[in-house]
């Protein structure tokens, strides 16, 4: 199964794809260069720098190629070559950022990441940087048949909603569960405390209900846990099963590297429990959903 393709118009951007090698495994584009947010006029948007990310399956490969078509994207780092700039790549988030690059009349930044530490951070959340952007629309610009990587950006947004119904009360709004995904890869961004606006997770979520409801609406119809009403599109009701038993099957659902920080959270040094045996005591814990929050 395919990450959904957004609707509308993606001309532009598969023109600034063309300035790169073409051994992409997936690229998109996001942010709101891409996508209008609350509070930005029409005109911003077509001001704002855009945003790629690029997985390649052979990160050496791929810079060598685009040290050849596009030198003057890179820093200094470029005299190392493309074995350094791949080892570079590699810490962190594993992802690497050429920025403020011109490109077709426009500012654009890329992000190039291995597909192999992309499927790792979707499956696991090792560091939720990409997995989290993934969790919000993107424009899918190129998406080649690795089977693996399909189930892991489904993978991805089953465990963006599993963490989201961990974290709202019994009942909610279909836009309060886009809010606490939107929310998910924030959570801990220091930005979000210094600098950036902390109105911007419902910025990005207003003007754009229609495009989660896209991306989510497949996984919310199977999920026996809600009522999705396919012919209105939209969450009709929900009744989220609170008692022990079900937040229990949520946290064990949840991605590996979120139930050790959950672990890590509840389990005092020394103790050395198994994350199974935490973990229930969390689904008991009437503080369940801030404890995955915290996490």
């Amino acid at each position: 199964m395919a990450l959904p393709v957004l609707s509308s118009s993606a001309v532009r951007f598969r023109r600034v794809l063309a300035h790169f090698p073409q051994e992409l495994s997936l690229a998109f584009a996001y942010g709101s260069g891409v996508f209008r947010q609350a509070g930005a006029s029409a005109g911003q948007g077509e001001n704002n720098m855009l945003d790629f990310v690029f997985a390649v399956d052979d990160s050496v490969t791929w810079h060598m190629m685009n040290l050849l078509k596009n030198r003057s994207h890179y820093s200094f780092l470029k005299v190392f070559g493309p074995k350094q700039i791949s080892s570079i790549q590699s810490y962190g988030a594993g992802i690497y950022y050429n920025t403020l690059v011109p490109c077709n009349g426009r500012m654009i930044k890329y992000g190039v990441i291995s597909t192999d530490t992309l499927i790792d951070d979707l499956l696991h959340w090792k560091t939720l940087y990409v997995a989290g952007r993934l969790q919000k629309p993107v424009k899918i610009l190129t998406q080649n048949e690795n089977s693996k990587l399909q189930a892991a950006l489904v993978s991805n947004l089953k465990s963006a909603v599993t963490a989201a119904f961990l974290m709202l009360p019994e009942s909610f709004s279909e836009e309060d569960l886009y809010m606490q995904i939107a929310g998910l890869s924030y959570s801990g961004d220091f930005r979000m405390v210094i600098g950036e606006d902390r109105l911007k997770v419902q910025n990005i979520v207003k003007p754009n209900v229609p495009h989660f409801q896209k991306l989510y609406s497949n996984i919310l119809q199977d999920c026996p846990q809600v009522v999705y009403k396919h012919h209105l599109g939209r969450l009709e009701a929900s009744a989220i099963d609170k008692s022990p038993e079900g937040q229990f099957a949520q946290l064990m659902a949840l991605p590996r590297t979120l139930q050790q920080k959950i672990t890590f959270l509840v389990d005092p040094p020394g103790k050395n429990r198994d994350v199974e045996e935490i973990l229930l005591q969390v689904a008991h814990d009437p503080d369940c959903g801030f404890v995955v929050h915290q996490g």
